[in-house]
C-alpha cells in the first residue's frame, strides 16, 4: 500500500523523504516502475494506473507536482483506479483535516476559495466537486502575491498600427494563440483570467461561478484582440490540448471538454507559410482532411 506522509517535517512516500523537484529516478524507487508515459508539448505526465497516481514534468526528468486521483475521468492519462493508499497530514487523514480545518487554509492565487494546506515549502492543493475530494495535487509551494497594480490599459484592446492577421475560424485562432502567447511568448501581455477578473472593471467576474463555461467577456477578449501579420512565419505547429493555456484562460474549470473552441474550418493555415504540423482534438472531422491536403502533417490527439 502506498503511503504518503505529509507534516511539518517533509514529506515522504513509502518512507522516502521527498523534496521538489523530484526526479523520475526517485519516483521509480518509491513506488514502481510500472508507469505510463505521455509527453505533450511542453510537458511530460507520469501516470501509475494500479496507484491512482500521476506525475508532471517540464523537461521530462525532474517532477514538478503529482497528483492522487480519487475520481476516475475520461482521459488517456488519467490512472484507471484511484488513490487507495494512505494520505496523511500531520499525522491525520489528509482529506478528513483538509475538509475540518478550513481556517488553516492557505490560498494559492487571487481567487482560490479552496485554498491548501501548507508544511514545510511544500503545498497540497485539493480539487473537489461538491464539498467532495476528487484529487489532491501536491508540489513546491509557492507563495501567493495578490494582484496589484495591474496596469490600467494592461488589458485594453489596443488597434495595430501594422496589418493584424483576419481569421475566419475563432478555434483556429485560439490555436494560433496558444502557439504566440503562451509557448513563444511573442503576443504580449500574457493573459490570465484571475488577474483579468481583477482588471475588469464593468462587473464582478465570479470566477469559481462562471468558470465552468465560456466567460462571455473573456471571449470577446480573444475574438477581439489582433494579432500582428509579422508574427505569421513564427507559427510551425498548432498542438491542442485540453489542458493547453488558452482553454484553461477561457474556460479554467471545463476540464478541457469545451467545443466552444472547435476548429470547424482549416482554411486560416494558408495564412501561415511555416506551419507544418497540427495535433488536434478540438477540431471538426474535415479539418484533419483539409490540413493533409495543404500538406500540413496533422494527427489527432
Amino acid at each position: 500500500m502506498t503511503t504518503i506522509l505529509f507534516s511539518s517535517k517533509g514529506l515522504q512516500i513509502n518512507a522516502t523523504d521527498i523534496t521538489f523537484p523530484i526526479t523520475i529516478n526517485t519516483l521509480e524507487t518509491c513506488l514502481d516502475a510500472n508507469y505510463r508515459t505521455f509527453k505533450k508539448k511542453g510537458n511530460t505526465i507520469f501516470t501509475w494506473d494500479r496507484l491512482g497516481i500521476l506525475a508532471y514534468s517540464k523537461n521530462g526528468k525532474q517532477i514538478e507536482s503529482f497528483t492522487l486521483q480519487f475520481h476516475l475521468v475520461h482521459y488517456d492519462f488519467i490512472p484507471q483506479n484511484i488513490f487507495t493508499g494512505i494520505f496523511q497530514f500531520n499525522n491525520q487523514d489528509g482529506i478528513e483535516y483538509y475538509l475540518s480545518h478550513k481556517s488553516q487554509r492557505v490560498k494559492l492565487y487571487d481567487s482560490d476559495d479552496s485554498g491548501a494546506l501548507i508544511s514545510n515549502e511544500i503545498s497540497a492543493s485539493f480539487l473537489t466537486d461538491d464539498h467532495t475530494v476528487t484529487a489532491v495535487e501536491i508540489s513546491a509551494y509557492i507563495p501567493y502575491v495578490r494582484w496589484e497594480g495591474i496596469p490600467e490599459d494592461k488589458y485594453k484592446i489596443k488597434p495595430l498600427e501594422e496589418e493584424p492577421i483576419v481569421f475566419t475560424d475563432l478555434g483556429f485562432k485560439m490555436s494560433i494563440i496558444e502557439e504566440l502567447m503562451y509557448n513563444k511568448e511573442l503576443l504580449q501581455p500574457k493573459f490570465d483570467i484571475y488577474e483579468f477578473a481583477k482588471w475588469y472593471r464593468n462587473r464582478e467576474i465570479d470566477i469559481d461561478e462562471e468558470g465552468y463555461g465560456p466567460i462571455k467577456e473573456v471571449v470577446t477578449y480573444f475574438k477581439e484582440l489582433p494579432i500582428p501579420k509579422r508574427f505569421a512565419p513564427e507559427v510551425t505547429e498548432i498542438y491542442q490540448d485540453g489542458g493547453n493555456d488558452i482553454y484553461m484562460n477561457l474556460s479554467p474549470f471545463a476540464g478541457g471538454g469545451e467545443e466552444d473552441w472547435d476548429i470547424e474550418s482549416a482554411i486560416d493555415a494558408r495564412q501561415f507559410p511555416n506551419l507544418k504540423k497540427a495535433t488536434l482534438c478540438h477540431a471538426k472531422e474535415t479539418v484533419y482532411d483539409e490540413l493533409i491536403a495543404m500538406g500540413i502533417d496533422a494527427e489527432w490527439l
